[in-house]
């Protein structure tokens, strides 16, 4: 499967140039954000025949999956499970409500209205969601045609591998999960 971390949002913009938390909840992606979405969803069909797209919650993974679900003509499938770690602002998420008034072509009954958690995850929660999620698409026989749009935090669980904004890389979830995971930012 391909992981892609959503590209830049204004909490990044902010974040980056300062190194201190803007106080922006639920980010929306920068006019940057929006072309590294776009580029994702060039590149990455022709890296993969994609046939399901997966997205955390937050407003910047939906926005970056956007162009490559209306490129593809596909849903994409929203799972709390691959959402950011707990840590800033913009990791306090909008209510399942609000969502679904932003995005009513997006099924979001299965999520509850606070979906993200209510204090800063310690790692080895989020590896233990990671854990979780490795086994759920381990038992898709089709995993390999999966694109997950998720965030910085959570792609360090599975994989070990720190990546930018709009990065993506490739991820095989039956193999042995990182042995060690280097949690600076």
């Amino acid at each position: 499967m391909i992981l892609l971390r959503h590209g830049q949002s204004e909490f990044n913009l902010h974040f980056t140039a300062t190194r201190r938390d803007p106080g922006i909840k639920d980010p929306k992606l920068t006019p940057l954000g929006h072309q590294q979405a776009e580029a994702a969803a060039e590149a990455i069909p022709a890296a993969q025949e994609v046939r399901r797209i997966i997205a955390s919650p937050y407003t910047r993974a939906l926005e970056t999956a956007a162009p490559l679900a209306r490129r593809l003509g596909l849903p994409v499938l929203v799972q709390p499970l691959v959402r950011e770690r707990y840590a800033f602002a913009c990791d306090i998420g909008s209510p399942r409500t609000a969502l679904a008034l932003d995005w009513p072509a997006l099924d979001f009954n299965h999520i509850d209205e606070v979906w993200w958690p209510a204090m800063e995850e310690p790692a080895e929660q989020v590896s233990a969601r990671a854990r979780l999620f490795r086994a759920e698409m381990s038992a898709l026989a089709d995993w390999e045609h999966t694109v997950v749009v998720s965030h910085w935090g959570f792609i360090l669980a599975m994989t070990g591998q720190s990546v930018m904004n709009g990065q993506w890389l490739r991820c095989d979830p039956t193999a042995p999960e990182p042995a060690e995971i280097s949690w600076k930012h």
